[in-house]
């Protein structure tokens, strides 16, 4: 295959890791605090799950909006359900291009005005038109004193001022809290701590103190709590706290976050890109190979899952009972969510290099990639 038909078929993944899914059985999952940018810009990791909004409703004719400052979403909301000004709104994310038109939750519903006129000739595509089922509202509460349930439902109100919040250490990102790593991460210096419905990053400084030092790759010190200090980001829909103290600290009383059961989508793990490409060849001796992937990797599940080998096929060809070995070092960069595997001898002249991603894969939310295999052959220099 040529590289032009290799970008092609890279591409074709891409397009691909967009719009595959997995429909899981009706489970309950917990609310999570969010915000109107944040559910527009990560639609596969909120589709179909129950959050909570601080917004104001408004109802125009057929169509119900939901408003935060400059950001709009549609919405879905029965007549009665509502109120004025800023409130705080329950419901389940919908990603309106991964349903049927025909769906039965639309009955009742003029979706030539949900949707807009724009958009009334054809159904949009996935991830175009993200909007909310309102189930509930109600009245929402003073922001007062920062806290990591007020800094995910109005991080505007706290960017760049000093805060100090407590929460529950989640590890990087172990939990699946988080719809990816915020941005800048170098995957040694981030974590998220979560409180009730709610979580937040903190970045800038490991998590250890006088007295303790917790792992962010393990869910060993996920029970025990911390007090960040810091300064607030919001950067691509992810809210962070840019840390210069953390201390241990004992657990806040609180209530549990509240469970939903929903049948939710959720998206697994894809690869988007790998350098080489797909069947690339002339590729150098030297080169180091890049995958990257749509979510954030558990990285526990990567060793053992990743086969690297010449082809079998071309050393039977050439007469030899089996192809030489490869030595390879696996690495995997969180922050990116790229795997770079590197070669120790450079590998060998005019061989086909076959990489497999075996069954085992997961991210961090649980979800199973599906097995992966890339192939590409080296030239002679």
């Amino acid at each position: 295959m040529t590289i032009r038909r290799a970008a092609i078929a890279a591409l074709a993944g891409f397009l691909l890791a967009l719009t595959a899914g997995v429909r899981l059985p009706a489970q309950a999952l917990a609310r999570r605090a969010a915000t109107l940018q944040t559910l527009r810009i990560y639609p596969n990791f909120y589709n179909g799950q129950p959050v909570v909004v601080r917004a104001a409703l408004e109802r125009g004719d057929a169509r119900v909006t939901l408003v935060d400052g400059d950001d709009r979403l549609p919405a879905f909301a029965k007549q009665g359900i509502g109120g004025s000004g800023v409130q705080e709104i329950r419901g389940e994310v919908w990603d309106i291009g991964r349903m049927a038109q025909d769906d039965s939750r639309f009955l009742g519903y003029d979706m030539r005005a949900v949707l807009g006129s724009d958009l009334s000739v054809s159904w949009p595509k996935p991830g175009q038109v993200i909007a909310l089922n309102v189930t509930s509202v109600a009245e929402a509460e003073t922001m007062a004193a920062p806290s990591v349930r007020n800094l995910a439902l109005a991080p505007g109100r706290y960017v760049d001022q000093r805060v100090t919040v407590k929460g529950q250490f989640r590890g990087r990102n172990l939990f699946g809290d988080q719809p990816q790593a915020p941005p800048g991460a170098d995957g040694r210096r981030e974590f998220v701590i979560r409180a009730a419905d709610a979580s937040v990053w903190v970045t800038g400084k490991q998590p250890k103190g006088r007295g303790f030092n917790f792992d962010i790759n393990s869910r060993l010190d996920s029970k025990r709590w911390v007090e960040v200090s810091g300064v607030v980001k919001w950067e691509r829909g992810l809210v962070s706290i840019v840390a210069d103290q953390i201390e241990e600290t004992s657990p806040l009383a609180e209530a549990a976050p509240e469970q939903v059961t929903v049948a939710p989508y959720i998206e697994p793990p894809e690869v988007l890109f790998s350098a080489p490409t797909m069947d690339e060849t002339d590729v150098p001796l030297s080169t180091k190979v890049r995958i990257q992937f749509s979510r954030d990797l558990d990285t526990s599940t990567i060793k053992g899952h990743v086969q690297v080998n010449y082809s079998m096929r071309q050393a039977r060809e050439r007469g030899e009972p089996e192809p030489p070995p490869v030595t390879a070092r696996i690495g995997y960069n969180p922050g990116a969510r790229v795997m770079e595997i590197t070669f120790d001898p450079p590998l060998d002249r005019f061989r086909i290099v076959e990489i497999n991603l075996t069954d085992g894969i997961m991210g961090t939310d649980g979800t199973k990639m599906k097995p992966w295999t890339l192939t590409f052959t080296t030239g002679g220099s």
